[in-house]
């Protein structure tokens, strides 16, 4: 049964990192709700995501290995639900 979750997605900040994870989605036919990326306050060579998917648990752990195994990614971790996008997109829209 397919339901929300909210992925993290730590990375460097190069052009074409978010392309290729929205590509790793769009095969996958995983839906993507809302998506915030944002740039490392500390260091503009770091950066990140965060993405309110809508899919099915089995799918949601294949494509977190999916997207680790991308040279950029630093890590991706998911939860259930989508609180924890809420929170984390306050967050950030509260740094700038």
């Amino acid at each position: 049964m397919k339901q929300d979750f909210t992925l993290e997605i730590a990375s460097d900040n190069n052009f074409s990192i978010l392309n290729r994870i929205v590509n790793v989605l769009n095969r996958r036919r995983v839906r993507i709700k809302k998506l915030i990326a944002h740039e490392d306050e500390n260091d503009f060579r770091k950066g990140g995501a965060v993405l309110l998917l809508h899919t099915s648990p089995d799918l949601m752990e294949k494509v977190k290995h999916q997207l680790e195994k991308l040279i950029e990614v630093e890590y991706a971790n998911y939860t259930s639900g989508s609180a924890t996008y809420y929170e984390r997109s306050e967050q950030i829209v509260d740094i700038d």
